[in-house]
């Protein structure tokens, strides 16, 4: 019996060595199938001057009234997406890169320091502050979304990008308000807009028929902005209604638009025949100006925004619309969730996509898959974006470029690592589509001039 025992005992010994050794094995395996950043590539990215397809920069005024059209501050509070609140580590990791902040946390106390620290930069700066923004960010060009283009955002390093979602809605917007709590507070900041375009044609009371309405104001409006610098126009328009944008006839939007220029609530049904029509309109003028259409496609943000409507895939009709093959889209923030369905709108000839807010709400290693997904297709059509704005006092816009910036060029590294090592590109060609991503892609699109 006790032989017996023994060789029981010398059996599970063996079987325990056994097991051990494999457990060991298959620890190694999985790590080795980690994703690991490449050295040299990662030192090649990390100097790339980028283009920044994307971006809310804000003046050093602290009432810069030209920034946003819809500024999400005034929905009031909003779900954040944790890497984005005020005590996430990416934010002391900025303050510590562009201010010199040594603590561990941005309490009450610390925050009260870092903000004087900043107010005395700016004025340091004054309006060189901006430029100074893309050099820590090692940004050489950035696209702002601005109504008006600011002091300090002078060509070459910032180019202007305005909005024009105000002049799909020449009609009452009472009805499309009351849609969600938070339509109900964007579209009186879309009717302001909208007077302001028309005050800055001269024009004090809109035309009586539609045909006048697309030449007196959105093709002066649009033609206005091509003459001040503007290189693309952006539409927010998930935020206030469904991208499905559906061709319509110019007789059936104009039926609606004389109805009711003079007063009443259309519905939304026949509404919508009419913003569409200046959706197309819009889009054509874009390609004959030279101008590329940025569409917003981001689940988000806001706590009624209706998520379903921002879609990529129903855009679809929009960019196989042969009228419209001039003009350049790019889908903004890459559709986030619903990247799948941006890879597909990718066969597209003039359709292009960029990372731009995925930047700051997804970690380095969610970002890389989508990109491995779009660039083993698509490198050429992909931008890089930051998507830079103003998360509150203290974490303003230049906080955000750094923070983007760095996730960006950690993201493609990896995804390009992980392309290298499993042989479907060298190392070569990485850095080649890199900078292709962080740079030449935007400079071909934009036909800008980069050294």
């Amino acid at each position: 019996m006790k032989k017996i025992l023994a060789i029981i005992s010398i059996a599970c010994i063996i079987a325990f060595i056994l097991s051990c050794n494999n457990s060991t094995s298959s620890n190694e395996e999985t790590n080795s199938n980690k994703p690991s950043a490449d050295t040299e590539l990662d030192a090649y990215i990390s100097k790339i001057k980028a283009v920044d397809n994307h971006a809310h920069p804000n003046t050093i005024d602290p009432n810069d009234k030209g920034s946003d059209a819809l500024p999400l501050d005034g929905l009031g509070a909003i779900e954040l997406p944790a890497r984005v609140r005020p005590e996430s580590q990416t934010w002391i990791d900025a303050s510590r890169a562009l201010y010199g902040f040594k603590g561990d946390a941005l309490n009450e106390d610390a925050m009260k320091v870092l903000m004087d620290t900043i107010e005395h930069v700016k004025k340091q700066k004054g309006d060189a502050f901006p430029n100074w923004v893309l050099d820590q960010a090692n940004i050489e060009v950035m696209f702002g979304n601005r109504i008006t283009i600011g002091s300090g955002f002078s060509a070459p390093r910032f180019r202007w990008v305005s909005y024009v979602d105000a002049l799909l809605f020449p009609l009452s917007t009472k009805a499309e308000a009351a849609v969600t709590p938070d339509r109900e507070k964007l579209f009186p900041m879309e009717d302001q807009l909208l007077k302001k375009y028309l005050s800055d044609l001269n024009i004090s009371k809109l035309p009586a028929t539609l045909d006048e309405y697309l030449k007196q104001v959105v093709t002066a409006t649009l033609e206005a902005q091509k003459k001040g610098g503007c290189i693309a126009v952006k539409f927010e328009a998930a935020y206030l209604r469904s991208l499905d944008f559906e061709k319509t006839a110019q007789e059936q939007a104009s039926e609606v638009y004389t109805h009711y220029i003079n007063g009443g609530e259309p519905s939304h049904e026949k509404y919508k025949l009419l913003q569409d029509f200046i959706f197309y309109y819009i889009a054509r003028e874009a390609g004959r100006l030279g101008m590329a259409v940025h569409i917003h496609s981001y689940p988000g943000a806001g706590n009624y925004f209706v998520a379903a409507g921002c879609d990529p895939l129903l855009l679809e009709p929009v960019f196989n619309d042969s009228e419209l093959r001039n003009t350049k889209f790019v889908i903004i923030h890459g559709g986030g969730t619903f990247a799948k369905h941006t890879s597909a709108m990718l066969w597209k000839p003039n359709v292009y996509a960029d990372i731009s807010l995925l930047t700051q709400l997804w970690t380095p290693e969610q970002l890389a898959l989508v990109l491995r997904d779009w660039l083993s297709q698509f490198p050429e059509k992909i931008l890089f974006g930051t998507d830079a704005v103003a998360f509150g006092p203290g974490l303003g816009w230049e906080m955000s470029a750094w923070i983007a910036s760095t996730t960006g060029r950690q993201a493609l590294n990896i995804a390009l690592s992980g392309m290298i090592r499993d042989n479907e590109i060298s190392l070569s060609r990485a850095k080649e589509i890199a900078t292709m991503v962080m740079r030449t892609n935007a400079g071909n699109l934009y036909n800008l001039e980069l050294k």
